[in-house]
């Protein structure tokens, strides 16, 4: 089992809902009447939504009943009872020819919805506002078995709303146990290496380029970060990505942008920051993520400043970080600024390390990163000494990760650093930002809110579906985990989209370098609007959300 701490929801919407969630010790809105909506298949609703087309398009993922329904009731057996019992028409428990993998047995898609609801009374943080559905409705009945278990799960959430009526718990979710093993040992996920900015999801519909990853077909064509969809053709018909109304190609655009295929082609209609409009043929495939994607040194009068461009906390991430740091600690940097505006999260053990690397060892010597804390059936689970993250110093040697075992990590020894965000700025990455204040390092939040997912979960499998139920709440050293509206920046500041990132003219690295110069807010958001008329940029600074799904915007524990 796999581990995570999450916070609230990452990624980019359009109007309809989408959950999200994490599994192993380590968060969707409500329905909208909107236009088109786009969405990925039913068993991956994890994954975000693109365009919205109707209302009611998400119907069949809420659950009737109201809070309290039979949560946490006594009387239920345990979910060991049902454990690896699978359905006929459950493919994701079989192989290629249709047998059972070894670790599962013959079952029903009844056994397989009564493990649902007793895990969910066993782990769930919220348990005893679990909903009440009625389990014979079609929706947990549907045909892949896949779906009618998603649909079932996510009927059984709280139906609790935050203050600001947000759904308390949008971030639960499931994922093919095999994609999410894919995705969190190598940071492999399908797709042509485009990550996407939604900043409309409704008509006029906005989706611009964060950035692409190396080595994919996007960066090989020349897509750039700043290009704007415009249009898309697939199996030879075109489709208005902006304007479309029809469900037909909404759902085209869910599935060719979100979650394609291995060898799904799409010729793609961009229109540049500059305003010129070209074709761009891709072909889906393995992309492999790069979690540091950008570490480098700036020299700014004289003084030396980090910039590291961090995307997710992955396996791989461990040995990146250690080297980024090394480089930034022999350079002997005076300020670090912390770039997490792309990152959904990821192994929370990652982001103890790197908090760890930023401040002075005396501060974090002996202090607590995060404790989890359980529901009020688990206070073992709470007390007990493994639900309290140190801040780790040094690396852990775990295959994937490219270090060697209890290899001391460097250290900055910084009383303060400057962190980039977004909406999309989630989980393990808000970690960052309360573990460092729970030792009392100042920590200068610059750009949008966080997502707010102060949540973590405990990834478990069941006959080839992984479930992640919010299992626990994450706080500090000062025991604080309040913070499922987000961190407000200290500046708001777009997401620049117009230059490159790591440039000093991007608006959000500007911006942090002015707040260190001692500017105003006021006087960073002028100098962002006379760099972008200076620029000539296209577009308007319409703040977009990454579009990630919940695998990539969690937290995790440890692999």
């Amino acid at each position: 089992m796999i581990r995570f701490v999450e916070l609230p929801p990452v990624g980019p919407r359009l109007p309809a809902t989408a959950d999200s969630g994490t599994l192993r010790t380590l968060s969707l809105d409500r329905k909208a009447a909107r236009p088109a909506e786009l969405k990925p298949p039913a068993w991956r609703r994890g994954a975000p939504l693109l365009l919205a087309l109707m209302a009611g398009v998400l119907s069949a993922c809420g659950g009737g009943g109201g809070a309290g329904g039979d949560g946490g009731v006594a009387t239920l057996p345990a979910s060991s009872n049902f454990a690896g019992k699978c359905a006929p028409e459950n493919t994701l428990a079989r192989d290629g020819t249709g047998s059972l993998l070894a670790r599962y047995t013959s079952g029903s898609l009844q056994d397989e919805k009564s493990w649902v609801r007793s895990y969910m009374d066993e782990a769930y943080l919220w348990y005893a506002e679990v909903a009440a559905p009625d389990s014979a409705l079609p929706a947990y009945n549907t045909s892949p078995a896949q779906v009618a278990l998603t649909n079932w799960f996510q009927a059984l959430k709280t139906p609790a709303l935050t203050t600001s009526g947000a759904k308390k718990d949008r971030f639960s979710f499931t994922l093919p146990t095999a994609e999410w093993n894919a995705l969190i040992q190598t940071g492999v996920t399908g797709g042509y290496g485009i990550e996407w900015a939604l900043a409309s999801p409704t008509v006029p519909r906005s989706l611009r380029v964060a950035y692409t990853n190396a080595g994919t077909p996007a960066e090989a064509a020349g897509v750039v970060r700043g290009d704007s969809l415009v249009s898309l053709v697939v199996d030879g018909a075109s489709i208005d990505f902006v304007n479309t109304t029809d469900a037909a190609e909404v759902a085209r655009l869910n599935e060719v942008l979100f979650s394609p295929p291995q060898g799904r082609q799409a010729t793609f209609r961009l229109r540049g920051n500059g305003g010129t409009e070209r074709d761009v043929m891709l072909t889906a495939g393995p992309v492999t993520t790069t979690p540091v994607k950008l570490a480098k040194v700036l020299d700014v009068g004289g003084s030396k400043v980090g910039y590291l461009l961090f995307n997710d906390f992955i396996l791989p991430a461990e040995g990146q970080l250690g080297k980024a740091m090394e480089d930034f600690r022999a350079a002997a940097v005076s300020d670090l600024i912390l770039d997490l505006r792309y990152n959904g999260g990821g192994y929370l053990y990652i982001a103890s390390q790197l908090a760890y690397m930023i401040a002075p060892p005396a501060r974090t010597a002996a202090k607590t990163f995060e404790r989890s804390v359980f529901s009020d059936k688990r206070a073992a689970a709470t007390n007990s000494a493994s639900s309290n993250l140190s801040f780790m110093s040094v690396s852990t040697g775990v295959p994937g990760s490219g270090t060697g075992a209890n290899s001391p990590l460097p250290n900055l020894g910084l009383n303060r650093v400057y962190v980039l965000t977004t909406a999309g700025t989630c989980s393990a990455s808000e970690s960052i930002v309360n573990g460092l204040r729970g030792v009392d390092v100042e920590v200068i939040v610059l750009g949008a809110s966080t997502c707010g997912k102060p949540y973590g979960f405990t990834a478990r499998d069941n006959c080839g579906l992984s479930y992640f139920p919010v299992e626990f709440q994450g706080v500090n050293q000062k025991g604080f985990g309040d913070f499922a509206e987000g961190f407000p920046p200290f500046c708001a500041v777009a997401d620049d989209l117009s230059q490159p990132l790591g440039s000093e003219s991007e608006g959000l690295l500007a911006a942090a370098l002015g707040v260190r110069a001692g500017a105003s807010c006021a006087a960073v958001a002028a100098g962002g609007a006379a760099l972008k008329d200076a620029t000539g940029s296209h577009g308007p600074d319409v703040p977009g959300t990454i579009v990630r799904p919940a695998s990539r915007s969690n937290k995790f524990l440890a692999p």
